[in-house]
């Protein structure tokens, strides 16, 4: 206030007013925005061919992140567990019962966990190759 009264002794008096009024931001400062993700599409996971659709060799069968389906007979599996046709046939999907190793990191974890005469079972996905005929091209060619 001291101030106040000596800068009013040196200001005349239309001028001591704009003393009293302090700007202030006319607009507020804009936060950051959050929660910028899950915008992107889904991974489309999951079967390609279902059970006795015919496939060529190389045709992809399922797509998966962890080991839900498992390669059985004439299937082949990529590097990011997507399994394949290894020959032309005919797709079929079995469950077989699945015995881990004894000692394994599987059979401690999960088969512990289980109740008494609990039965595992896992997906295997087969190709049922197409009948060849008893001959070589080679033999009609000469």
């Amino acid at each position: 206030m001291v101030l106040h009264v000596q800068l009013t002794g040196l200001l005349g008096p239309g001028q001591a007013a704009l003393l009293d009024s302090v700007r202030s931001a006319s607009k507020k400062a804009g936060g950051s925005s959050k929660n910028l993700g899950g915008k992107s599409p889904g991974r489309r996971h999951g079967f390609k061919k279902q059970d006795g659709n015919f496939v060529h060799a190389g045709n992809i069968l399922a797509t998966q992140r962890l080991m839900r389906f498992h390669p059985g007979a004439h299937v082949g599996m990529g590097t990011n567990k997507t399994l394949f046709a290894l020959e032309d046939g005919y797709v079929r999907f079995t469950k077989e019962v699945y015995v881990p190793p004894p000692r394994s990191l599987e059979s401690t974890q999960v088969i512990t966990k289980l109740p008494k005469g609990a039965v595992l079972y896992k997906t295997f996905v087969n190709v049922l190759p197409v009948k060849q005929e008893g001959r070589f091209k080679l033999v009609d060619m000469v």
